[in-house]
């Protein structure tokens, strides 16, 4: 029987002896936000824990439980919380949720770990939960505990988007809901996902700005931001190569690997 790369799916005695090894632990940070009528809620819990879930085997790391609820969506990023099912946390919130989680993974013997978020809005609350989880550690006498926090949608050659966009890549907050995440859904859980359901009410249009209360109309009906159509488990396939490939590398040279 091959080791899990579970945290979560080991009895105490075994994630010590696991520890005691020194692998990196990854914490996916996902939410629980509307992503258009084709795909599930969990779409943003899915994704970096499958990203992390490769890596971890590649590497010989652990994964985390995921945090399922993340920063308020957006209209601009992620249609916005006026969808049904978005479950979003306050910035403060989140924040010292992570911090309590980096702290208590570090007393407990990890001293290597990646926040591994895939909700764009969780980018500065993970920042700011790090950083109070650092600044405790300190004063707690932990001084050799070594983080990194990233966007696993970064992890992506230039060649591949334009495989992908032959027309132009739209952005990151734009693709939400859009061809590669529903091309990463098709190759993770194509269980959840109903390509017969994809709108074509995008792309949406949005100002260099944000408006309170939100402008009825600005954000798409279907709430999808872009593009699905095209998406397939072949190009979700192609996304997860450099994802795994470009974090790999990046975490073997921050950690000496």
């Amino acid at each position: 029987m091959s080791e899990t790369v579970q945290l979560a799916e080991l009895s105490w005695p075994d994630f010590a002896q696991r520890i005691a090894r020194n692998p990196v632990v990854f914490l996916p940070l996902g939410a629980t936000e509307q992503h258009g009528p084709h795909l599930p809620l969990n779409v943003d819990q899915v994704l970096p824990t499958g990203v992390a879930n490769c890596v971890a085997a590649e590497l010989g790391g652990l994964v985390a439980p995921t945090l399922p609820y993340g920063y308020k969506s957006q209209p601009r990023s992620g249609g916005g919380e006026q969808f049904p099912g978005c479950i979003g946390l306050d910035a403060a919130t989140l924040s010292l949720v992570i911090r309590d989680v980096v702290c208590r993974l570090a007393h407990n013997g990890v001293r290597r770990l990646v926040l591994v978020n895939g909700h764009f809005e969780n980018a500065w609350p993970a920042v700011e939960g790090l950083d109070l989880a650092m600044r405790e550690l300190r004063r707690d006498g932990i001084t050799d505990f070594v983080a990194m926090r990233l966007e696993y949608w970064d992890f992506v050659e230039r060649s591949t988007l334009d495989r992908l966009f032959p027309d132009g890549f739209p952005g990151t907050e734009l693709e939400h809901a859009s061809l590669l995440e529903t091309s990463l859904m098709l190759l993770l859980r194509e269980d959840l996902v109903d390509m017969e359901k994809v709108p074509s009410d995008g792309p949406a249009d949005f100002p260099t700005y944000d408006r309170w209360p939100l402008r009825p109309g600005v954000v798409p009906a279907s709430g999808v931001l872009a593009r699905a159509q095209g998406s397939t488990a072949e190009k979700g396939q192609w996304l997860m190569d450099d994802h795994v490939r470009l974090l790999s590398a990046a975490l073997r040279k921050e950690f000496g690997l």
